[in-house]
């Protein structure tokens, strides 16, 4: 083995190296995230269902289901939360409806808002990527 040989070795195991290291990185970052709006959503959840006077609010730390619970009994609609339920368990099926399923989460939280007192119309607005957390913390938290 020459040393130009040894040195495309080096290189290649230096790219590789560093790769590893900068998807490692990023899946660090992205579960750091996830985890940092989960507790947010817990905690909002929750202080939207103690505004709607729901009995038992800690339900919001159930993962996935805790949040569809409590905007599904504050809502008052009953027949089809079972919709959403059924999209997080059976995936193909929800990618299938997931425009109807929108549809209807946008008019099951303008239920909820209306219920606890804030304006329905921020529903709509629960679309936009970084203002849903911003009015789902104005709804929880706000007098």
């Amino acid at each position: 083995m020459t040393f130009l040989q040894s040195a495309a070795i080096d290189q290649n195991a230096l790219g590789t190296g560093a790769l590893m290291a900068f998807i490692g990185a990023f899946l660090v970052f992205a579960l750091v995230i996830i985890i940092v709006f989960y507790l947010f959503s817990s905690f909002a959840y929750m202080a939207i269902a103690k505004k709607g006077k729901y009995p038992s609010p800690g339900i919001a730390w159930i993962p996935g289901i805790g949040p569809v619970i409590i905007t599904w009994k504050l809502s008052k609609m009953h027949w089809w939360p079972f919709l959403l339920i059924i999209w997080e368990f059976i995936p193909f099926i929800g990618a299938a409806f997931s425009l109807a399923f929108g549809v209807f989460s946008i008019i099951w939280h303008w239920k909820t808002f209306e219920a606890i007192g804030k304006p329905n119309w921020w529903a709509i607005l629960l679309i936009i990527p970084v203002v849903n957390i911003i009015i789902l913390g104005i709804a929880a938290w706000s007098k």
